[in-house]
C-alpha cells in the first residue's frame, strides 16, 4: 500500500537499506546497482557521494546546492564538530531536533532527500603524530589533535543518527609497508572497533540514552591480504553480517579477496582516485560508491573539469584547444590569460548554472580578483561533469562496452589532471599535512610588523625570537603574564 507521507526515521525498520545488483558477471568486473533508502533519492551506482568541509561541500551553500548541483549523498566526518571535546560539549550534540529528524542533518542544514554518510575522519585524512591505541582513534580537529574511543563514537552515531555510519578501521596513514605485528593489532582494533558499534545499534550498549538506532553500517576492509586479516573476516561474517549493510575499501585490490558472503553488499572506496582514470580503473574491479576529493581539489586550483565518458570521436581532437600530444587535457587552467577574452562556456553542451549563464572571461576576472564566487561557479561545473561522467560509466557497462570505452579514454584524454598555476583561495591549517621544521607557510602573511618598514631593515641580519620578543614589546604588542 503507499503511504501519503514519506517516512519517519524513527519508524523505518533496521533493515532499511536496499542494494540491488543489476548487472554484474564476476567479483572484479564493472556491475550496476542501486541504493536505495526510504526518503531519500535513490542512487544507481557506480557513483560518488560529495566529500565536505565542516558538513557543507566547499564553496557551495545549502541554497545553492539544493538550486545548482544534482548530488545525491554526501561524506561528514566527525572530526569536524567535536573540537571542544572534553572539556565542552560540541554545539553539534546539544541541538535536540525533533524526535523523527537527524541531529546532524538539522545542524547542517542538509536537505532531507539526500543521503547522509558519517564518518570518523576527513577524505583524505591528516596523518596524526600520536598512533591508534587499542580503544581510540587518532583524529585532527580544528584546534589541534584529539582521540576519540570507540564507545564515544558508537554515542556519537546514535545522537546525530545519519543515514549510514562507517566503522572505525585502525589505518595506518604512513609510507612505509606496515610489519606483521602491526597488521595484528588492526585486525584485532578493527573487529573490535566494528564489533562497538554493532553492539550499539543492537541497544546492548547499556550507556547509551537512545533507543535502538535506525542507521546502518559499513564496515571497513583492511588495506592487506585476505590471509592478514582473516581473522577480523571470519568474525565479520560469522557473528556481525546480519548487522553489516555495506563495507569501506581502502584499496581496490581486496575487491577480489573478499568473502562470497560479502559480495552483494554495496561497496565505498577510501582508495582515494586522482583522476578520472583511476576511478574507471576501480569501476572495472566492481567498486560501486566514490568519494573524489580531486573535484574540490581541482576546484581550488581553477581548474574546470572537462572530460566526458566515452570519450568523443577522435576527429574531434583535432578542434580542441588543450591538446599535449595529441591528448586532451582533463581540465581547464582558468588562470591562464587566454580566456579573459573568451565568452565560450566551460565545456561545449555542459548543462551547469556556470556554462548556461556566465562565460570564461567573467570566470577569469573573478579569479584574479579573488572574488569567492569564481570558485562557486567552477565548483558547479565540476560536479555537474562529474555528474555527466558517472552517468556515461553506467550507461556503457549497461551497453557492454565498458572496457573499450575505458580504453579509449585512456588513449584520448592526458592521464593526470592539470597542475595548478594561479593561487588557490586561502587555507585552513588543518587541511594540509605539516611538512616538519623549516615548511613554508600555506598562505603568505597578511600584514607585516609595523617595524619592518624602518628605513635600512632589510639590510640588517634576521632578527632571533629574542630579538622578536623585544621589538613587539617596543610597539606595544608583547603579551603580559
Amino acid at each position: 500500500m503507499a503511504e501519503s507521507t514519506p517516512p519517519q526515521i524513527s519508524d523505518l525498520p533496521p533493515e532499511m537499506l536496499i542494494f540491488t545488483l543489476l548487472k554484474t558477471s564476476t567479483s572484479t568486473a564493472p556491475r550496476l546497482g542501486r541504493l536505495t533508502l526510504p526518503g531519500r533519492t535513490t542512487i544507481s551506482t557506480p557513483h560518488y557521494i560529495s566529500n565536505t568541509s565542516r558538513g557543507a561541500v566547499p564553496h557551495i551553500s545549502q541554497d545553492n546546492f539544493r538550486k545548482h548541483t544534482n548530488i545525491h549523498g554526501v561524506y561528514v566526518a566527525l572530526e569536524d564538530f567535536i573540537e571542544k571535546l572534553p572539556q565542552q560539549t560540541p554545539p553539534v550534540y546539544t541541538l535536540e531536533p525533533p524526535a523523527t529528524e537527524s541531529a546532524l542533518r538539522s545542524f547542517i542544514a542538509l536537505s532531507k532527500e539526500t543521503l547522509l554518510v558519517l564518518g570518523s575522519r576527513r577524505v583524505p585524512p591528516v596523518p596524526c603524530p600520536a598512533a591508534n591505541t587499542n580503544t581510540a582513534l587518532s583524529i585532527l580537529t580544528s584546534v589541534g589533535f584529539r582521540q576519540i574511543t570507540s564507545e564515544d563514537y558508537a554515542a556519537a552515531t546514535q545522537r546525530l543518527q545519519p543515514d549510514i555510519v562507517l566503522g572505525l578501521g585502525d589505518i595506518p596513514l604512513g609510507q612505509q609497508q606496515p610489519g606483521l605485528k602491526r597488521i595484528d593489532k588492526m585486525s584485532d582494533r578493527t573487529e573490535k572497533w566494528t564489533r562497538d558499534i554493532v553492539s550499539a545499534r543492537r541497544g546492548l550498549d547499556k550507556t547509551a540514552k537512545s533507543p535502538k538506532a535506525s542507521y546502518e553500517i559499513f564496515a571497513p576492509v583492511l588495506p592487506v591480504g585476505r590471509e592478514l586479516q582473516s581473522w577480523y573476516l571470519d568474525h565479520l561474517v560469522d557473528d556481525m553480517l546480519e548487522e553489516i549493510s555495506g563495507l569501506v575499501i581502502y584499496d581496490s585490490h581486496m575487491l577480489a579477496e573478499l568473502p562470497d558472503e560479502l559480495q552483494l553488499l554495496p561497496r565505498l572506496s577510501f582508495d582515494l582516485p586522482s583522476s578520472p582514470q583511476k576511478l574507471l580503473y576501480q569501476i572495472s574491479l566492481g567498486m560501486d560508491i566514490f568519494v573524489v576529493p580531486f573535484i574540490a581539489d581541482a576546484t581550488d586550483a581553477g581548474i574546470a573539469l572537462d572530460f566526458s565518458f566515452p570519450p568523443p570521436a577522435n576527429s574531434a581532437i583535432e578542434t580542441a584547444s588543450e591538446i599535449s600530444i595529441n591528448k586532451k587535457s582533463l581540465g581547464i587552467d582558468m588562470w591562464q590569460p587566454s580566456h579573459a577574452t573568451s565568452l565560450r562556456p566551460f565545456s561545449a553542451g555542459c548543462t551547469c548554472y556556470a556554462c548556461t549563464k556566465h562565460h570564461r572571461a567573467y570566470v577569469q576576472h573573478l579569479l584574479a580578483s579573488k572574488e569567492m564566487l569564481g570558485w562557486v561557479l567552477i565548483q558547479f561545473h565540476n560536479h555537474t561533469a562529474i555528474d555527466a561522467f558517472f552517468a556515461g560509466v553506467r550507461e556503457s557497462i549497461a551497453r557492454g562496452t565498458f572496457e573499450e570505452d575505458k580504453k579509449a579514454f585512456e588513449a584520448f584524454y592526458e592521464p593526470e589532471l592539470p597542475e595548478k598555476t594561479g593561487q588557490g583561495p586561502r587555507v585552513r591549517g588543518y587541511q594540509f599535512k605539516s611538512e616538519g621544521p623549516g615548511e613554508s607557510k600555506k598562505n603568505p602573511p597578511a600584514y607585516q610588523m609595523l617595524n619592518d618598514h624602518k628605513e635600512g631593515l632589510s639590510e640588517a641580519p634576521a632578527p632571533d625570537s629574542n630579538a622578536d620578543a623585544e621589538d613587539l614589546e617596543k610597539i606595544g604588542f608583547a603579551e603580559t603574564a
